[in-house]
């Protein structure tokens, strides 16, 4: 097994790129943005793992409600999202914020299903709408790039506020 690479690796290897990208000054500041907050852009890659994780019991659910139980979408959407919000909370809590579990569990589960909740209302605004209006029609490929598009634009809402509010502490 290979060893994980030391600070002073990682740091050498920022110090190499950094150069290449002054060509270009707004690659240049995003770089050094990455640098300045790469723990954050790690814990925001692993939300976003766990959000890929999420998406696939959202999608598998969604999909097996609508196919094969002819669940109504505004339904079979409700299920399928609460589905993915537990996955999320438990691998959230365990690998993307991991020193949160000295809190106690209720509190925090509570503040993540209240955020979550008004991230269902964005995403069933997005869903529905696009679903009637932008693929209409399309069947099973429709709704499921309205529930794309609809679950992009609520990871960036999910993490934004319970980074701020949910895992406030770490």
């Amino acid at each position: 097994m290979t060893p994980s690479p030391t600070e002073t690796q990682i740091t050498g290897l920022w110090a190499r790129i950094l150069p290449l990208a002054e060509a270009n000054h707004r690659w240049a500041r995003l770089l050094r943005l990455v640098i300045a907050n790469r723990k954050e852009v790690g814990r925001f890659l692993k939300f976003s793992v766990v959000g890929t994780i999420g998406a696939v019991v959202d999608f598998g659910t969604l999909n097996l409600l609508i196919l094969l139980f002819g669940l109504a979408k505004v339904w079979a959407n409700t299920c399928s999202f609460s589905a993915a919000v537990c996955s999320n909370f438990l691998w959230n809590r365990l690998w993307t914020y991991p020193e949160t579990r000295r809190e106690p569990t209720l509190p925090q589960l509570t503040r993540f299903a209240l955020v979550n909740v008004i991230g269902l209302g964005i995403n069933q605004a997005i869903f529905l709408s696009l679903d009637r209006w932008a693929f209409t029609g399309w069947g099973p490929l429709g709704y499921n790039l309205a529930k794309a598009i609809a679950t992009g634009v609520v990871l960036f809402w999910n993490f934004g506020v319970n980074r701020l509010w949910t895992y406030r502490h770490v």
